[in-house]
């Protein structure tokens, strides 16, 4: 886990300021309360997200929102998807052979 200001410090031209709003807009969501902040491993993935879609690809603050909305929705998907396979992988190989032929019609 790491303090906020030690995630500021991992971005030298992010301003404090601007990591702040993107916690109090809900974009980021680490634990705890300001100021004492707590960012796990995600969250400062989330930041560097965040960070490469204003800084290096000047996405518009307005348009954020819906970015993070949809790759919210992808990982949930992905993780939907991984829960269906492994259900399948349970299942006789006479179902398993059943299913992939559905999937292929």
């Amino acid at each position: 886990m790491m303090r906020f200001t030690a995630v500021v410090a991992l971005f030298p031209d992010l301003p404090e300021t601007e990591l702040h709003a993107w916690v109090e807009r809900g974009w980021v969501r680490p634990e705890g309360t300001d100021p004492d902040w707590m960012f796990q491993d995600i969250d400062v993935a989330r930041v560097r997200l965040i960070y490469d879609f204003r800084h290096a690809m000047a996405v518009q603050e307005e348009t954020i929102p819906l970015v993070l909305s949809l790759l919210d929705q992808v990982y949930t998907l992905r993780g939907q998807l991984r829960a269906i396979a492994r259900a399948v992988e349970r299942q006789p190989e006479a179902v398993q052979k059943a299913i992939l032929a559905a999937l292929r019609e």
